[in-house]
């Protein structure tokens, strides 16, 4: 089932296929919502703030509950888990298509979210847990490159439904798609769970609770003013609630994320990297359509295909950067990838303007996005490939959720620094926000460079080495050479 000849057995193939489908869909629902925010935002007349919360009202709660999704699939079954998320996000979306405000699709969004939040983790969990160590890079490029299809057609397709047909068809696109894969999956994966099947109560209360306290002010932030009681209450609490959450699982007989996996140090940077990552991401991807609507009067297909060139890279970069990290490491990725976009973001931000025209951002768009997809498989390998294979699940939610937090900071963070120089007044006041905006983004973009420094660098082996010593959480099936 889990050769070693270097072809992808059938059962491989299907667990990477109907996990990538997942993710498409969910990649392209992120992306065409993106490409249509000026088109809702002019339909529902709704504010900044009311269209903050239709990206960040999915990150919350997705963030909020993906330790717990990850939990629930140790201990119910992975594939249950998986199937019974995909049914939420597919209903939600129905849901949001039928909103009758920006409130009721503010709501549906949530509950997608909570959706999402079974799905990504067990995904990544699913085909971490189906591959050997040794070819998990290339796995998780081939799973990023089919995300990347979504992403290289997301704002094309956004764009076309936004102008052509309305925002609404955006969600029925979930539809046919999640009810494909829910029937796939039942017929085609095989139920398999963690090593850990006791579900650790406490800690899922202490970790939701300290989760949507972070996430709350994040998201609250710039609405409610940053130095406000709201915020800092929230956030105090929130920060409480996670020492809380960590302290207990240092003496939890059976906990939801062991402390010592912070311990391994690839662990321990690739996840503050990623973070920094989907903040410099986030931050973009919420501004970047609606510049070339807002300064260039785009319409939104018109938006759609000039981001085209920015999210194709994914599609490209992702499976060469997965099958590259397996041979050499991952930490030169994550560095260089880094770097790159935080140059490019750094260019675009002196060099937006209302006179800018489109070919003088391209290059740096190309560039910014292929340094993204650098980094991203390869965080991704690092920090799975920390822990044994039973706690493979465990080190995914932990993961995305950091991932999730990184994509709220990084949105929430953007707008203020956009509110406090600009605004939708015109073409010049936005592009003055908008330019402020991506400063910040290669800010998140540089912050990962310095931490990404410190991850292990090391070139793993040819074949399969044995798992460390039962009970350290280290995996030396790549033995790392430290340089």
């Amino acid at each position: 089932m889990r050769g070693d000849s270097g072809r992808m057995t059938a059962e491989q193939a299907w667990v990477l296929g109907l996990a990538s489908l997942a993710s498409f869909m969910m990649a392209l629902d992120s992306l065409v919502v993106t490409t249509a925010l000026s088109t809702i935002r002019n339909d529902l007349r709704a504010s900044i703030e009311s269209l903050e919360w239709t990206v960040n009202a999915y990150n919350l709660t997705f963030a909020v509950l993906l330790l717990t999704g990850a939990a629930l699939g140790d201990r119910f079954g992975r594939r249950r888990m998986f199937v019974a998320g995909l049914a939420v996000f597919t209903v939600a979306s129905v849901a949001c298509a039928l909103s009758p405000g920006v409130g009721a699709l503010v709501a549906a969004r949530a509950v997608q979210g909570a959706g999402a939040a079974l799905v990504l983790p067990l995904s990544l969990t699913l085909i971490s847990a189906m591959f050997p160590a040794h070819r998990r890079g290339r796995a998780m490029g081939l799973y990023l490159g089919i995300t990347g299809l979504a992403t290289f057609s997301g704002p094309f397709v956004g764009g076309a439904i936004a102008e052509g047909l309305a925002w609404q068809w955006i969600f029925w696109l979930n539809l046919p798609i999640g009810v494909l894969a829910i029937l796939l999956t039942a017929r085609r994966v095989a139920e398999s769970r963690g090593g850990n099947d006791r579900l650790d109560l406490p800690g899922v209360g202490l970790v939701t609770a300290g989760a949507f306290g972070v996430v709350w002010a994040l998201v609250r932030g710039n609405a409610a003013g940053w130095a406000g009681a709201e915020v800092l209450g929230t956030l105090g609490l929130g920060v409480a609630l996670m020492i809380a959450f960590v302290l207990w699982e240092r003496r939890a007989p059976a906990p939801m994320l062991p402390m010592r996996f912070f311990r391994a140090r690839a662990f321990a940077t690739a996840n503050p990297a990623n973070f920094l990552v989907f903040a410099s991401l986030y931050g973009t991807m919420f501004f970047l359509a609606q510049y070339f609507q807002t300064v260039h009067g785009d319409g939104p297909l018109a938006a759609g295909l000039r981001l085209m060139p920015w999210t194709a890279t994914l599609m490209v970069c992702a499976p060469i950067a997965g099958r590259l990290a397996d041979r050499v490491g991952e930490r030169a990725f994550v560095v260089a990838g880094l770097l790159l976009q935080a140059l490019s973001m750094g260019w675009i931000a002196l060099a937006a303007g209302p006179g800018t025209g489109y070919l003088e951002l391209l290059p740096a768009l190309v560039v910014g996005s292929a340094g993204l997809t650098m980094a991203m498989p390869a965080a991704q390998k690092a920090a799975v490939g920390a822990v044994r294979p039973e706690e493979i699940g465990q080190a995914s939610g932990a993961f995305m959720m950091l991932r999730m937090f990184g994509g709220v900071f990084g949105t929430s963070v953007t707008v203020a620094v956009f509110g406090a120089v600009g605004g939708y007044a015109s073409a010049a006041e936005f592009s003055a926000g908008f330019s402020a905006g991506m400063g910040a983004v290669s800010a998140f973009a540089f912050a990962g460079t310095l931490v990404a420094l410190g991850m292990p660098g090391r070139r793993p082996a040819a074949g399969e080495r044995s798992a460390g010593p039962a009970g350290d959480g280290l995996d030396r099936r790549a033995a790392p050479v430290q340089r």
